[in-house]
């Protein structure tokens, strides 16, 4: 399943909801929890961040790769490695730790593999998760 968005500004929701509506999303409530909140952090990310004003494209895409799904986000905008952020200090109370970061620290907790590529003008982050534990 791939799907485009274009414009994407205003339509977090609606990315959400295509991806988890995938007829690859699992069954089990939990994975479905830990999977969305890690969607949500990234689509959110890309439509607030990658564009200015929000006029550009976003595709998004499940695929089952054996016992595990991948979760593709591909956009054009901004060049951003989330993974390069350090994570933040969860042991400083939340009045010293600095803004942000938290999300991607809770997707590299909860999902089993992350990845960042820039190709050819393009974000490519893929997130994977595998279904049988």
């Amino acid at each position: 399943m791939v799907t485009r968005f274009e414009p994407i500004a205003g339509k977090t929701a609606e990315i959400i909801e295509a991806l988890m509506a995938s007829e690859d999303m699992p069954i089990s409530e939990d994975l479905q929890f830990k999977l969305r909140l890690c969607i949500e952090e990234v689509v959110e990310n890309i439509v607030s961040y990658a564009y200015d004003g929000g006029n550009g494209w976003v595709e998004v895409g499940t695929q089952l790769v054996g016992d595990s799904l991948v979760i593709t986000l591909k956009d054009e905008g901004i060049p951003f490695n989330p993974l390069e952020k350090s994570d933040p200090d969860i042991t400083l109370s939340a009045e010293e730790r600095q803004i942000g970061g938290l999300g991607i620290f809770l997707c590299k907790q909860m999902m089993d593999k992350l990845e960042y590529e820039r190709i050819d003008g393009c974000n490519l982050f893929k997130m994977t998760k595998h279904l049988k534990q």
